[in-house]
């Protein structure tokens, strides 16, 4: 149930080095019609292989952000920038990745998400992208991050993922739960990390587990945005701790299009009404579920996973 893997073993690399670099056209640090540093050179500097930077410079240009041409390199053709005063001018909701909303999001003074997944990979992944970003770039950080994570309770049963010979083998559910309290603890790492080196004055990260299972994952931002997504269950084997390959049913998230809804000052329009919603749906869990924390952020350890 991992969110971040894919089929050839490389998609949390993938998702991590395509994640920033789109974010660097978006936010022109590549501006228009400036070329790419080489493919050796990216791999280089986020510590991939040429064959990673290659998928990720095929994806771009499937974007039409990048055109590559033999001999002259990638040039950027496209940078979509966000500007937040034009959000509440269009509210349908439309497919988006959370890649450029993140980077928008980081850019504020105040972040406030919550989040419902299953894992916390995705969530985990796009937070150390922002986290390298302000790092690389020292651009202006948010000054408050205030973040709410819910995630399945160990002491439920997981539909997927599910060993294809044996649905009763109970290691791919170990093995979710694993990935779940690794993700957990590198978000904690990562937000205090910003804390102690001050580029963000205050941080409060809250993790509780939850009994529902979901299968969807959703982000709200800041009361306004909502972005949701469904999980697709696919035929893939899991890769277990001592190495075992298991072939299994498991659930993906990585790479989808979440559908983004923003509200505005009309309740009753489409983008109003869901951020409402699911709003309220999150509050409603969030108040009968449990505190995952036994220390504070940086120390100690979860339980229900």
């Amino acid at each position: 149930m991992s969110e971040e893997r894919s089929g050839d073993g490389g998609g949390k690399e993938f998702v991590r080095v395509l994640e920033e670099l789109r974010n660097r056209i978006i936010t022109e640090t590549y501006p228009l019609n400036s070329v790419l540093p080489t493919q050796r050179a990216l791999a280089e500097e986020f510590g991939v292989s040429r064959d990673t930077v290659q998928r990720v410079v095929k994806a771009l240009a499937a974007e039409k952000r990048i055109e590559s041409r033999q001999g002259s390199g990638s040039r950027v053709v496209k940078t979509q920038r966000i500007h937040p005063a034009a959000v509440p001018q269009d509210t349908t909701p439309r497919p988006s990745t959370l890649g450029p909303i993140m980077t928008e999001a980081f850019s504020r003074p105040e972040v406030g998400l919550d989040v419902f997944t299953l894992t916390g990979e995705s969530l985990v992944t796009h937070v150390r992208v922002q986290d390298e970003r302000m790092r690389r770039n020292s651009e202006p950080a948010p000054q408050r991050i205030t973040m709410r994570v819910l995630v399945p309770s160990g002491e439920v049963d997981l539909p997927f993922p599910r060993a294809k010979d044996d649905p009763a083998d109970p290691r791919p559910a170990k093995h979710v739960r694993a990935i779940a309290l690794g993700s957990i603890t590198s978000l904690r790492n990562i937000l205090e990390l910003l804390r102690v080196h001050k580029k963000v004055a205050e941080v409060d990260l809250q993790i509780r587990y939850t009994t529902v299972v979901p299968n969807f994952k959703f982000y709200l931002l800041n009361g306004s945005e909502a972005l949701f997504g469904l999980y697709r269950v696919v035929d893939r084997p899991i890769i277990l701790a001592d190495g075992e390959v298991l072939p299994a049913m498991d659930v993906e998230g990585v790479g989808a299009h979440l559908m983004h809804y923003v509200s505005d000052e009309d309740p009753n329009s489409p983008g109003s009404f869901f951020v409402d919603s699911m709003q309220s749906y999150f509050d409603s869990l969030w108040s009968v579920s449990s505190d995952a924390v036994r220390q504070g952020p940086g120390g100690g350890q979860d339980r229900g996973v």
